[in-house]
């Protein structure tokens, strides 16, 4: 007979998967990490917006085994705009294509249906 305090299995799977699926393992230079860390609070007034950028930008650098510096050279002259719009390319890259990032397909209306509503 069970009782009222059971513990349920699946809630602590669920948890435990949950709270392991944020957590980054990626080697970083320390070097690299405050030169990236610098230009992402010199675009940016919010030091967390800032740091979860450098850490992303980290993630992309890994994923595309590409140098972090490299990266950094290529977005330099970028503004906060232009860089955040780079990210969403990059993160695109290695999403899945039902969650792309910063993509906004105009809705085209179907001309026999706005036909009829606007009549």
């Amino acid at each position: 007979m069970s009782t009222v305090n059971a513990i349920n299995p699946n809630v602590d799977l669920s948890a435990r998967v949950f709270d392991t699926f944020d957590e980054p393992q990626i080697q970083l230079d320390a070097n690299e990490y405050d030169a990236v860390s610098s230009f992402f609070e010199s675009i940016f007034t919010d030091q967390t917006a800032a740091r979860n950028l450098t850490l992303t930008f980290f993630t992309i650098a890994e994923q595309t085994n590409t140098s972090v510096l490299t990266l950094l050279e290529q977005v330099a002259d970028q503004n906060a705009i232009q860089l955040t719009a780079t990210m969403a390319y990059y993160l695109n890259g290695l999403r899945s294509p039902s969650t792309l990032l910063g993509v906004n397909s105009p809705v085209t209306p179907n001309f026999y249906t706005a036909r009829n509503v606007a009549a």
